[in-house]
């Protein structure tokens, strides 16, 4: 792991120095990426709802997302509204989703399912990187545990992500 990497997994204060080369007044910095460069990981930070896509230490895209419509701790249990937190892969695509089209999180993993099973609850699932139909935009956190981003940003989120990154999802 390189130091860059550490320091933005132990808190993003590198991540956000790298980013902030462009910077659009009404949202996220503006990267122009090369286009043949691969998307290997992807950061996400619930407490200021921002995704990165990395190339190694490099931010390829970056965006605002929504949340679940309880968006402080780990999801825990199915109809929480909360959207997990930890290390998760990308592991399937949605073409045909309700939400435009979407990339799957992988949540829940073992320990998300013997948390559940301890209270005799489902841990859920169904967590997706996805769209925002027109009736939510502006809604804030409206998912049931999912990250919604703008329709023309899960087309490119679609594009660029492999399956099989990984995700690290902060509070």
């Amino acid at each position: 792991m390189t130091e860059f990497t550490r320091r933005a997994l132990l808190g993003g204060a590198a991540l956000l120095t790298v980013a902030a080369c462009a910077r659009r007044p009404d949202g996220p910095p503006v990267i122009i990426p090369d286009p043949n460069t691969p998307v290997t990981h992807l950061l996400a930070y619930k407490g200021n709802r921002s995704l990165y896509l990395m190339a190694n230490d490099t931010v390829v895209r970056s965006y605002n997302f929504g949340l679940g419509f309880q968006p402080v701790g780990h999801k825990q249990f199915e109809g929480d509204g909360k959207t997990p937190e930890g290390i998760y892969t990308m592991d399937r695509r949605n073409p045909r989703s309700a939400y435009h089209l979407s990339v799957g999180i992988s949540y829940p993993n073992l320990a998300d399912r013997e948390y559940a099973k301890q209270y005799n609850r489902s841990p859920g699932g169904d967590i997706f990187i996805h769209g925002t139909p027109q009736r939510f935009v502006g809604a804030g956190d409206w998912t049931v545990g999912c990250m919604a981003v703008t329709n023309a940003e899960v087309e490119e989120i679609y594009r660029l992500v492999p399956l099989g990154a990984r995700i690290h999802i902060f509070s």
